[in-house]
């Protein structure tokens, strides 16, 4: 296993976490109850992973039967305290549910202190608001961590850029977990200036989000032989210094090996794999239409996140990344400030993004184009079923004492 120095945390964490959101079952309410298989799911992959040297772990309560899971599993195997570093992750909007929050979340998980605490989703400008006020969650978490209940401080984020940046910039936090993978490098800049803050830096679901990468397209595959699509954007990842660790939902054994495929010994731009990269490089530059993904375009009138679609085409257009599109593009209208926007098939060709893309797009055009394209009538009913249930969830819980 390789380790590297997680910012000014000073810790020494593997480059690669195991992620808790994959365990079997483990959506399953209520979290508290523990079915056999989902233990022993927890304990196995858990055991593996102290085996093999991965010494960083990550969950978050909004992950259902998570922490409970590693509970359990982490006193089963009794790992010595310091042998692993435990991060978890909460939304408490005020400050007085945030000490309530750690202190639940720290008997979940049977610990003492956790040694990473991320704000979970600093999304858009009203959370990142909420999250920094004066005497609000992150003030409280900076309390908890003066007497010892956490040690170092962070938040995870699937916000716009400039979002990113500004929390980056209240020097309130010592990492952050975001997206930045070889199919989306929107957010380099923050990569970069993380590195110059000495911010530690996580990559949030490389495998999944980065590109559905266990099941990737024909054209990928091709393009990235020798090496696997997981490979390629691992050791792409972990080419940046600033980089230190990449979560890996593994809740297989079989999982393992495709995952530590990415470890390279520290050499991430070998020729072999420079090689490879250029030739990934190459079909994005034959697009007809090819947006920058510079957003320029945006606000829509209608919230529909152009450049995220147009990303999506991209893909479709340079590698034949058709699954990828349709589990990503159906997330839209479902996910709140998750993955904001509307379908595309909202357009009503108003005009407004048109004079601002530089590279004079037919921007409604090509949004209807890839609508047709992704749309998927099954998977929009899946995530419309799933708001349903959060929310009746949601309102029995107010009037359910304990009800989790």
């Amino acid at each position: 296993m390789e380790y590297r120095r997680f910012g000014k945390t000073e810790e020494n964490i593997s480059v690669i976490t195991l992620g808790g959101m994959r365990f079997k079952n483990g959506w399953n309410p209520p979290r508290a109850h523990l079915p056999a298989e989902s233990v022993r799911n927890c304990i196995e992959i858990t055991r593996q992973a102290l085996k093999l040297g991965i010494n960083h772990f990550e969950t978050a309560h909004g992950y259902m039967k998570s922490e409970n899971l590693y509970g359990v599993a982490l006193k089963e195997l009794r790992a010595p305290r310091e042998s692993f570093k435990m991060m978890s992750k909460g939304a408490p909007m005020t400050g007085e549910e945030t000490r309530a929050l750690v202190e639940e979340q720290l008997t979940n998980l049977k610990m003492d202190y956790l040694d990473f605490y991320g704000w979970h989703g600093i999304n858009n400008e009203e959370r990142l608001k909420a999250a920094i006020k004066p005497g609000g969650p992150v003030e409280v978490l900076h309390r908890l961590r003066e007497e010892g209940l956490i040690r170092h401080i962070g938040f995870s984020t699937h916000a716009p850029l400039n979002i990113i940046l500004q929390a980056l910039n209240t020097d309130l936090f010592s990492f952050v977990n975001l997206h930045y993978y070889y199919f989306f490098q929107r957010n380099l800049a923050a990569v970069r200036l993380a590195g110059e803050k000495d911010i530690g830096v996580f990559i949030i679901s490389p495998n999944e989000k980065g590109g559905l990468l266990w099941n990737p397209s024909q054209k990928v595959e091709e393009t990235c032989h020798p090496l696997t699509a997981i490979e390629f954007n691992g050791k792409f990842c972990l080419s940046h210094p600033e980089i230190t660790t990449l979560s890996m939902g593994i809740h297989e054994p079989e999982h393992f090996p495709q995952n530590l495929s990415i470890l390279n010994r520290r050499d991430y731009s070998s020729p072999s794999y420079r090689k490879v990269q250029k030739r990934m490089d190459a079909p994005l530059s034959k697009i007809s239409g090819l947006c920058t993904l510079c957003a320029e375009c945006l606000p829509c009138p209608e919230e529909i996140n152009i450049p995220e679609v147009l990303r999506f085409r991209n893909l479709l257009e340079a590698y034949g990344m058709v699954d990828y599109g349709r589990f990503r593009y159906n997330m839209f209208e479902g996910k709140g400030h998750w993955f904001p926007g509307n379908f595309a098939s909202k357009c009503t060709e108003c005009g407004d993004c048109l004079p601002r893309c530089p590279e004079k797009l037919e921007i409604p055009k090509l949004l209807f184009d890839t609508h047709k394209r992704l749309f998927d009538r099954k998977a929009w009913a899946k995530n419309q079923l799933y708001i349903m249930v959060v929310s009746i969830a949601k309102f029995l819980r107010k009037f359910i004492p304990g009800l989790t």
